[in-house]
């Protein structure tokens, strides 16, 4: 069974999740890429935290679990002192435990907290901040609503012959404009 996560979902559980942890006082941001990048992105504008980074792990190839994860990407907190982790859902827990204490082990000077929208109760790892328990497979507007645009799905060609012809006849019309 799957849940679609819209944006009006998203919109209002960001905003509850930024009252949560405002408390925390954070003076940086790390989205745990892909899926924390979007809330992270919200949460630095509600919070008004210029500092966002990003860090990524892979657990899987294609569709195949590796034997351990691999991280890439580096974190640069000279100077701070209050850290918040953020991803979409807290699934396995093995990503965001990982990264928790990989940050840690790294960064002993700085506080690290961690936020999702989404936590299962089987995960090994909770956030310190969430907002909604996932007992089904959730589809996030961000995965689902943009895979059209991909080259990898076949309309994309007829989409772009599409779009490139609107474009044209919104030219030729003149009710096109570029900046």
């Amino acid at each position: 069974m799957k849940r679609y996560y819209s944006y009006e979902n998203f919109r209002n559980d960001t905003g509850k999740l930024i009252l949560e942890v405002r408390t925390f006082e954070a003076e940086a941001i790390i989205a745990v890429a892909r899926g924390g990048l979007t809330l992270a992105h919200c949460m630095a504008e509600g919070l008004n935290i210029r500092d966002v980074q990003s860090i990524r792990t892979e657990l899987y190839d294609n569709t195949c679990k590796r034997e351990e994860l691999s991280l890439f990407g580096e974190c640069s907190l000279k100077g701070v002192e209050k850290v918040l982790v953020v991803d979409d859902i807290a699934d396995s827990g093995e990503t965001l435990d990982f990264i928790m204490n990989y940050l840690k082990e790294n960064f002993p000077h700085v506080a690290f907290k961690s936020c999702a929208l989404f936590y299962k109760k089987s995960s090994i790892c909770e956030p310190d901040f969430w907002i909604n328990e996932a007992n089904v497979w959730v589809e996030f507007f961000w995965e689902k609503d943009f895979k059209y645009l991909s080259k990898k799905n076949t309309n994309y060609q007829k989409l772009k012959k599409v779009t490139n012809a609107r474009q044209k006849l919104a030219k030729a019309t003149g009710s096109f404009k570029s900046f």
